[in-house]
């Protein structure tokens, strides 16, 4: 769990004269006139506004050097582009999910996932590229603009505040907003722009089917991190590979002097966090340690949980009932509850301010009136270490006797976390080593053992199988540490 995220409503987004009237703008990189409800300085506010979110709620690898370097392969490629003046933006986020995303406006992220699954400059170069050719055909944009139309045919309107739909499930889910899936045609295009923005600055454009490969495999495999795996936003029609051989097919350029800077890439990411960070929260059973935040929570038996970029979540067997927790700011509790429960929609039941072992706090029951039918709940607010924690158990109206056990339970958990095992706990993390001979993976896993399977140490190295043969001088990427992994000695 990470900072709250606070998405702004699509239609707030589009208020102030954005429907006054439907138009068309052109398409900078095809030259066609598309539909279009935003101007380029309203893309510009609400990338701007977006942006602030994933900072606050995801938040930045904390390694500035890696920043540096990713933002310069990007603002090279951003600069020479058909949008060459937005205000771009190029960050490494630090989550453990293979992604890249674009937020409109020309704010670019790629996460610290990716990083350590791909294995040179180029590649990141291409993948870079094609989230600056969703940026470029102003992708995001018409998405929007139909998800507008759409909506204002149906007549839909906004009728509940964002907290009362995230109580029913209704508000946007998470930082899904941020991850608008486009279609095979959008794709297409950020792949040919992106391969051609490489291609432009000598990058080696045939690692782009590499990246494809890899991240395919990633997704068969089922990869970790809170966000969503590449192939969850980006469709994969089956023929990206196909695509990218047939514009290497027509490409009447010598690339045999093309950039791949491969060994200067893994430099980079040494020492780099490799999946799930420990530190930003994880479960041990049905409980759940924050070592940074320094608390702990114990969830029901059973129940399915997650550690969202937002939230902790946990739905019950009979997927009936949800309990949540997450940062609420800086607001006393008293005045936080209030807030929550004077909220147009809802209805307040019985409130109390007893202490949740010793912690400030204040709690009440409500019920709320939803588009998917009617809920009821107890909601928590609870302050700790300077921040106030939002913990929130709701469930469909006549069920609420069959779960208040439960969620008083959970909720009166949260306490301190003083296991010093837990509180020590650190993310494994990338390290290199250069064969001193041939070998295969499984040879070298065997001298060099990693802390992750041998057929995860496969991808993120690109080798087909454990036993592909590896050429002596040739840096590998082992994984050591994290909570009981390999050490870091041989």
């Amino acid at each position: 769990m990470t900072r709250r995220l606070h998405l702004i409503p699509l239609s707030s987004l589009l208020a102030a004269g954005l429907l006054a009237g439907l138009s068309c703008a052109r398409n900078p990189v095809t030259g066609k006139n598309e539909l279009s409800l935003v101007s380029e300085s309203q893309e510009i506010a609400m990338g701007k506004e977006s942006a602030a979110q994933v900072q606050q709620s995801i938040g930045f690898y904390d390694d500035p050097a890696v920043q540096a370097y990713v933002s310069e392969i990007g603002l090279r490629m951003a600069k020479a582009s058909e949008r060459p003046n937005l205000p771009w933006e190029f960050h490494v986020v630090n989550d453990a999910s293979v992604n890249a995303f674009a937020l409109p406006g020309g704010f670019i992220y790629v996460t610290r996932g990716l990083m350590t699954s791909i294995n040179d400059e180029a590649e990141l170069a291409t993948v870079v590229g094609h989230e600056i050719g969703h940026v470029t055909n102003r992708h995001s944009v018409q998405q929007i603009s139909k998800a507008q139309v759409a909506q204002l045919g149906l007549g839909v309107g906004s009728i509940l505040s964002k907290d009362v739909a995230g109580v029913a499930g209704l508000a946007s889910q998470g930082l899904g907003v941020l991850f608008l899936k486009y279609s095979r045609d959008a794709e297409n295009q950020a792949d040919a722009a992106g391969f051609r923005y490489a291609l432009n600055q000598n990058y080696d454009v045939r690692e782009m089917a590499s990246v494809f490969q890899t991240l395919e495999r990633v997704s068969a495999a089922g990869g970790g991190g809170k966000l969503p795996e590449w192939l969850a936003t980006h469709p994969n029609p089956g023929t990206r590979i196909q695509n990218t051989q047939a514009r290497l097919d027509t490409l009447h350029k010598d690339l045999s002097n093309s950039v791949i800077n491969r060994d200067q890439y893994l430099a980079k990411i040494k020492n780099m966090t490799y999946g799930e960070d420990p530190r930003q929260g994880f479960f041990e059973g049905t409980t759940f340690y924050h070592p940074d935040l320094r608390f702990q929570l114990m969830f029901p038996a059973d129940w399915k949980t997650q550690n969202g970029a937002d939230a902790v979540v946990a739905g019950s067997p009979q997927q009936d009932a949800v309990i949540q927790l997450s940062l609420a700011g800086k607001t006393p509790p008293q005045q936080a509850a209030q807030q929550f429960l004077s909220q147009q929609g809802i209805k307040a039941g019985n409130t109390s301010t007893a202490s949740v072992n010793g912690l400030p706090a204040a709690s009440g029951y409500f019920s709320a009136e939803t588009e998917q039918g009617s809920v009821q709940g107890l909601v928590t607010f609870l302050s700790y270490n300077g921040n106030t924690y939002s913990l929130l158990g709701y469930t469909p109206a006549g069920k609420l006797d069959t779960y208040d056990n439960t969620f008083r339970q959970t909720i009166n958990s949260f306490s301190q976390l003083r296991n010093q095992a837990a509180l020590g706990v650190q993310p494994a993390r990338v390290e290199l080593v250069k064969l001193p001979k041939e070998m295969t993976l499984e040879q070298f896993n065997s001298q060099y053992p990693s802390s992750i399977p041998i057929a995860e140490l496969a991808i993120i190295n690109e080798l087909e199988s454990p036993g592909t043969a590896i050429p002596a001088g040739r840096t590998v990427k082992r994984v050591v540490g994290g909570r009981g992994g390999a050490s870091s000695s041989p």
